[in-house]
């Protein structure tokens, strides 16, 4: 009689315990720790030279303002082909234009989005990527660099477009001469910068740096971030 007693005591704790190991392999896992937050400077540097929403090929503002920046110059390049053709100075005129701005000048062989819109999304991501929480200081100086370099760039630009117009309302092909001299060294300066000091260098400061300075120094911010 105990030993059957005792017997069905066992069975009993054996069918809680199994009762309690099977309720355990059904309860749903505990959530996974939350991954850590990205570095939001990281965020805005990804935005200026990898992937924006609205850019050609969703491709980052500066590529996209430097391949802008090259259609301009060629095409101010192309009016030294035909320096008397007045008509083909003025196409070649508003081909300028439109990659430089093409809220201007629609028509053209840039990409739609133009230089002054690009470099101005590069400055405004690069900025609040030196202002976002967690910046690094290699980040900060970087973008110090940068934003220089592209303030010259948008000046280099506006000015370019206006010239650009000059050759387009010009009476005679000897008129728009100088200014086509003019505007291939305005395109120049956007894309490579200008030795504005004549110190044999092209740094990113006020008044040198173009789009290749600011290229520059995005990628050695890139690498100080391991990006």
């Amino acid at each position: 009689m105990k030993k059957s007693y005792y017997a069905g005591i066992v069975a009993a704790a054996i069918a809680v315990v199994g009762l309690a190991v099977s309720l355990a392999a059904q309860a749903p896992a505990a959530p996974a720790a939350p991954a850590a937050p990205a570095n939001p400077s990281h965020n805005h540097i990804g935005h200026v030279m990898t992937q924006w929403k609205d850019t050609p090929a969703s491709q980052g503002f500066l590529p996209a303002a430097i391949a802008d920046a090259k259609v301009a110059a060629t095409h101010a390049g192309y009016m030294q082909k035909s320096p008397d053709n007045l008509d083909s100075l003025k196409l070649h005129a508003g081909h300028v234009i439109n990659a430089l701005d093409p809220s201007i000048e629609m028509k053209g062989p840039g990409s739609g989005y133009g230089v002054k819109k690009a470099a101005a999304g590069a400055s405004q991501h690069v900025q609040l990527a030196a202002k976002s929480e967690g910046a690094s200081k290699g980040v900060q100086t970087h973008a110090g660099h940068v934003t220089a370099s592209l303030a010259d760039v948008a000046e280099w630009t506006d000015a370019a477009v206006a010239t650009a117009q000059k050759i387009r309302a010009a009476t005679s092909a000897t008129e728009a001469a100088p200014l086509v001299t003019e505007l291939i060294t305005q395109t120049n300066n956007i894309s490579n910068g200008l030795d504005a000091n004549k110190d044999g260098t092209i740094g990113w400061q006020a008044g040198e740096g173009g789009l290749a300075q600011a290229n520059q120094h995005m990628m050695l911010m890139m690498k100080g971030e391991g990006l």
